[in-house]
């Protein structure tokens, strides 16, 4: 069962999908369901025995199409419709003890490819107004499988983050005439101290109201929209910088660093977003090396964070373990 359901008080969708209550929970090695089927053994969500990059619909989404009629019917103030969208899995290695930081730069760049192959392709859906790429990474995110990837949601609707981004975007442009996410940028580079890396096409730095102590943002120089904008070179240059942050972030303690990242660029809702500019965020949970950044009163009640670290001294720290990678 999958269907949305409105929050009046708040004024957001939710997903209600109680077919995931029987997601694949941590399985052992010998039986990962992202791993290649191998000869006489039960068949994974891959039946090749070696594959790049795989790409395949979630065996269980919380959006689907076409998607099956509520199970409840709708009120005036409790608003339900179908669960319609689009979630996709996106395998980034056959390799099961692996990581995105350990894969070479190669292997980003072509992520990037299909990453960019999947938004052109999703956008074209008529019912998907948002495509958000985005990796879940570590058992303290509460990812349900260690193999390698991330996935692919494709919203009926804007969802309530990116809304925010997009409608203070607008108003500085209104007010401004500029970008808003280009302001802030030349604003770190004004300051300086917490840039933590940089190339040609894109800038990486702790941000001023960075929410998590290592927080970082990776923002197009250039002023773009989607993945679907890049030149070949910006491209390169992404996955350039993607991995000399990853493996800074594995360097700081000596552990493979979980995290959220979260790609936000254009709403795919056919409307001009021409203010908008993409970049990727990371949400690391770590705030030292036995200390996770938990979600309580004041961020999950009020919306409020409180970060215990200042970007400035937590940007020198990182900045200190990244080292940029050479593209072959």
């Amino acid at each position: 069962m999958s269907e949305l359901r409105w929050n009046p008080l708040i004024g957001e969708w939710l997903a209600t999908a109680t077919h995931r209550q029987d997601r694949t929970f941590l399985p052992p090695a010998d039986f990962c369901p992202l791993c290649p089927t191998k000869p006489g053994k039960f068949e994974t969500e891959i039946p090749e025995s070696d594959f790049d990059i795989a790409v395949f619909e979630n065996r269980f989404p919380s959006l689907r199409c076409p998607p099956p009629e509520p199970v409840i019917g709708c009120g005036e103030l409790y608003r339900v419709k179908p669960g319609e969208g689009v979630c996709e899995v996106v395998v980034y290695t056959s390799n099961h003890g692996s990581s995105l930081s350990a894969e070479p730069v190669t292997r980003l760049h072509k992520l990037i490819r299909v990453w960019t192959d999947r938004f052109a392709e999703l956008e074209r859906h008529k019912c998907i107004d948002y495509v958000y790429i985005f990796e879940n990474k570590g058992e303290v995110i509460g990812v349900t499988l260690h193999h390698p990837h991330g996935q692919i949601y494709g919203y009926p609707f804007i969802p309530t983050l990116i809304q925010r981004e997009l409608t203070q975007s607008k108003s500085h442009f209104d007010q401004q005439n500029r970008c808003l996410i280009c302001d802030i940028l030349q604003a770190e580079f004004s300051d300086g101290r917490r840039i933590v890396a940089q190339n040609n096409s894109f800038a990486a730095y702790i941000p001023f109201f960075a929410r998590y102590p290592y927080e970082v943002h990776i923002t197009a120089k250039r002023h773009l929209q989607a993945l679907t904008d890049f030149t070949e070179k910006e491209r390169i240059d992404l996955a350039i910088l993607m991995k000399s942050v990853l493996q800074g972030f594995d360097k700081l303690f000596g552990v493979s660093f979980p995290y959220i990242m979260a790609i936000h660029q254009r709403p795919t809702d056919g409307k001009d977003h021409d203010y908008y500019h993409f970049h990727i965020e990371f949400y690391p949970p770590l705030r030292s090396a036995k200390k996770i950044k938990y979600l309580a009163g004041s961020e999950a009640g009020a919306g409020m964070f409180i970060n215990d670290t200042l970007a400035e001294e937590k940007a020198a720290e990182l900045k200190e373990k990244i080292e940029i990678v050479t593209w072959p």
